[in-house]
């Protein structure tokens, strides 16, 4: 039957996510509009807004964390074209993003020491094989298909390479070890629900070291550049940016760090998170139509939750077919008030995805879920 109840905020896409509960306009209106960002008051904006991020993740104090242009995908080109070069490289790729940085190191870079170490989606590479004596690139949650690397042990302690993550739907959702992480990068517009064109750049002191002491033998656009005469552009990691930033964009993060503070920090947002994808799993468990994409459950993301669709009827249709099913599924959902955007990832098998950060309400994940079984089965029949 139609179910009765639906999500109070059937917001479940993966990026830009949902707001925080209770947001509203007004969280906006002491926000520094018409006044330069260099100016004393924008700065101190982006100076508070650096230090609560930095206070929410536990960053040890000799990593530095700065805002820079471009999402998060700005933030990994930075790192790519600002620190590769001086060694061989192993780029991880089990789902869209990762396959893009392997295309930017071996098209646009033109590294040719460059090994692939690529998975299926829904599997990770044999994490193993990583040859710690090279530069790594990888995902820390494959936010397209919704595997995770388990933790950071695969990481070697005495590695000679840099370690560079692009963790953009894992950091404020996931526990992240950040002495085994040598450059980190993540979006606004992810776990804590803030807006599009700003990234974050995180360096540790082996990161910082290489910058001073390598220089690419490309030439690296000005958006990109961290040094100055070979020293590392201090000011950057202080508030000041290479380009302007939103002030109406970083007064909403500012929000939504104040948030994340008040309901206890980083463990309760990776609580929340946790609890999404166990409402999820419980669904799943009983729901024979329905599996998650990752099989393992160690490396299934607790944010941007993958499903696969394994009922015959389905997998019995030609690709084209279960995309066009998948599509009318969830433009029938949106019809109906009960969720938006929640298809896979264009790239991924057909199927859905829910984001599950924490920003979304156990109780609304809880609502969305009849709603599936209904709007399914009605199609099946």
């Amino acid at each position: 039957m139609r179910p009765s109840l639906l999500p109070a905020r059937p917001y479940f896409s993966s990026g830009p996510c949902a707001k925080r509960p209770s947001w509203t306009h007004e969280v906006l209106h002491d926000a520094v509009l018409g006044r330069s960002h260099r100016s004393e008051i924008g700065h101190d904006r982006l100076r508070a807004l650096l230090t609560l991020s930095r206070d929410l993740l536990g960053l040890p104090e000799d990593y530095r964390i700065a805002v820079v242009p471009g999402s998060d995908t700005g933030a990994v080109e930075m790192a790519l074209w600002s620190l590769l070069g001086a060694r061989g490289v192993d780029c991880l790729a089990w789902e869209s993003f990762g396959l893009g940085w392997v295309e930017d190191i071996r098209s646009a870079l033109k590294i040719t020491d460059l090994r692939v170490l690529r998975a299926d989606y829904g599997e990770l590479p044999d994490l193993a094989q990583v040859d710690w004596r090279r530069d790594v690139v990888f995902t820390w949650n494959g936010t397209t298909s919704g595997v995770r690397v388990p933790d950071g042990a695969w990481i070697a302690d005495d590695r000679e390479g840099l370690s560079i993550c692009d963790a953009t739907s894992a950091v404020f959702a996931m526990d992240l070890p950040w002495r085994k992480l040598d450059v980190a990068t993540y979006s606004w517009q992810k776990v804590l629900g803030g807006e599009a064109a700003h990234g974050m750049l995180i360096l540790g002191p082996r990161a910082v070291a290489r910058l001073e002491s390598h220089t690419p033998p490309w030439p690296i656009p000005k958006v990109f550049r961290l040094t100055k005469k070979g020293k590392l552009t201090e000011d950057l990691f202080t508030g000041a940016t290479i380009n302007t930033p939103s002030l109406l964009c970083v007064e909403d993060h500012l929000d939504a760090l104040r948030w994340a503070r008040s309901l206890g920090g980083l463990q309760a947002l990776i609580a929340r998170s946790i609890a999404n994808l166990d409402a999820i799993g419980q669904w799943v468990e009983r729901t024979p139509w329905v599996e998650f994409l990752a099989a393992d459950p160690r490396a299934r993301s607790n944010t941007s939750v993958c499903l696969k669709i394994v009922d015959p009827w389905f997998t019995a249709q030609s690709l084209e077919e279960r995309w066009a099913i998948v599509k009318t599924l969830c433009a029938r959902l949106e019809d109906e008030q009960a969720a938006y955007d929640i298809a896979a990832y264009r790239d991924a098998p057909p199927g859905l995805r829910i984001w599950c950060g924490a920003t979304v309400e156990r109780e609304d994940v809880e609502r969305l879920l009849p709603w599936l079984d209904w709007a399914y089965h009605d199609m099946a029949r």
